[in-house]
């Protein structure tokens, strides 16, 4: 089929839901209806389950148009299958029409309206590579037979090309790394290879709120607004929002603002030209999606406006904070926001989903999202010192990022951290995921251990990684 409904609001990077939780259950509850009017041909019923999002992008007689003309010639929903179920708000559904398969994307708003109804092709089975990938695995223990169990369902598929994996168990540290760093090569990545690690960033910029906490600089329960330009904090919408919801995405606020989209020409690297004038812009004005501190809504602008918050309160530029609080102290010499010449010889060419090459993200005011590079060396040490306390301010700022700040609806939150349950076992965990490369890290300080997941595929590794723990733990 080659028609397709696209009602959309724009998402980057996603943080997949481990387990059933309340909103799968109320998104599952509102396809039901979806596929029953679907199948009746109801479109103008569709429509009046969709929220000021869907209503403002369409009318009734353009949604109409849209699906009598486009989408209800394909037949009847057959089957139907939930595949995913992604940042525990966007439900992922594989459909089989009369005539051929799409996918639905589909989440709801906090009035359990829709916000998001996307009918796209589903997305190929990249197939397997025909020859066994490249490894400095040895495969001698029981540990590395159990790594590369998992790795392999991942880096031998064909749109994947390099792989690093990084185990912290007991306090000792093992690496390992499959295919190449660019494709065709033959050239294996190693423990120093530079990746981009998206959101993992976001973890960054939570321990440095966390820092200046305990440094009396800011308080978690400071409103925005005492941080923001006086024609911004005007906004009396803005009044209830805390730092502390900005760093466990409570605050209301959307994940991208709306002058994000189509703000740049820049399709393939979205953020490089979205500036604090935008950001700024945006906020003078905006309204959050619901009450503060009520729901847990994954937020992107929300950590580019803490960045730039901190950025205020310290007077240094979001790299500098990082470069001096975090990685001087640990020795992290290879996780920056901007590379050197020297670093350049070491970061991987990234590639799409589809096996295409693609360029790494840049960023401006939004950097604190997502815009580090690092190493699985680099990412290990950060792990460990999360695990292990002492009595320095660094290791004080990791353990205040570890404090339950959210509890809520199958969602549990740090400072920064998602706390997610395998196998019964709490992990501390982020993920990350641009165009280009897909980032994965977690750790139990109880069990001493951490995995870290590094790939130069904008293929998600969450799965693999998840997989990995549980064959570990």
């Amino acid at each position: 089929m080659k028609t397709i409904l696209t009602i959309t609001i724009m998402c980057a990077s996603f943080f997949s839901a481990s387990s059933q939780s309340i909103q799968q259950r109320k998104n599952d509850s509102v396809f039901v209806l979806v596929k029953k009017y679907f199948n009746s041909k109801q479109a103008d019923s569709i429509y009046l389950l969709g929220g000021d999002a869907i209503k403002k992008e369409f009318t009734m007689e353009n949604f109409r148009y849209v699906f009598e003309n486009q989408l209800f010639p394909a037949g009847e929903i057959k089957e139907s299958k939930l595949i995913n179920f992604l940042n525990n708000k966007i439900g992922v559904y594989n459909l089989t029409f009369d005539s051929g398969k799409l996918e639905l994307w589909m989440s709801l708003d906090d009035h359990g309206k829709l916000d998001m109804l996307q009918f796209k092709p589903t997305v190929k089975d990249a197939g397997n590579k025909i020859e066994q990938v490249a490894t400095t695995n040895l495969v001698h223990t029981l540990t590395d037979k159990k790594v590369d169990s998992a790795a392999r369902t991942y880096i031998q598929k064909a749109n994947t090309v390099g792989l690093s994996i990084g185990i912290l168990k007991n306090g000792v540290m093992s690496t390992y790394n499959y295919g190449e760093t660019v494709q065709g090569n033959y050239k294996l990545p190693d423990a120093n290879s530079i990746y981009e690690i998206g959101s993992i960033t976001k973890t960054f910029t939570a321990t440095l709120l966390a820092y200046y906490v305990n440094e009396g600089k800011v308080k978690l329960t400071d409103p925005i607004t005492k941080y923001l330009p006086d024609s911004v904090a005007s906004n009396q919408n803005l009044r209830g929002i805390t730092l502390e919801m900005l760093s466990n995405h409570t605050s209301g606020l959307p994940r991208l603002p709306d002058n994000f989209v189509n703000h740049s020409s820049y399709t393939l690297d979205p953020y490089r030209d979205y500036t604090k004038q935008h950001l700024f812009s945006y906020l003078k004005n905006c309204k959050p999606e619901g009450k503060p501190g009520e729901n847990y809504a994954y937020s992107n602008l929300g950590y580019g406006l803490l960045g730039a918050i901190l950025e205020k309160v310290s007077g240094k530029s979001f790299e500098q904070m990082v470069e001096e609080i975090i990685c001087q102290p640990l020795g992290m010499k290879s996780t920056v926001q901007h590379l050197s010449p020297a670093q350049r010889q070491r970061f991987l060419k990234e590639y799409h989903t589809n096996g295409q090459e693609t360029p790494p993200w840049l960023f401006d005011v939004l950097a604190p999202l997502g815009a580090l590079r690092s190493t699985v060396n680099n990412l290990l040490t950060y792990a460990k010192a999360n695990i292990v306390p002492n009595d320095t301010k660094l290791s004080k700022a990791f353990q205040l990022t570890h404090q339950v700040t959210f509890n809520k609806s199958d969602v549990k939150l740090g400072i920064g951290w998602h706390i997610i349950v395998v196998n019964n076992v709490e992990y501390y965990c982020h993920d990350g995921e641009t165009f280009g490369s897909s980032s994965f890290l977690a750790f139990n300080p109880g069990k001493k251990l951490a995995i870290v997941v590094l790939s130069n595929s904008g293929a998600s590794v969450n799965e693999m990684a998840i997989d990995l723990i549980k064959r570990i733990q």
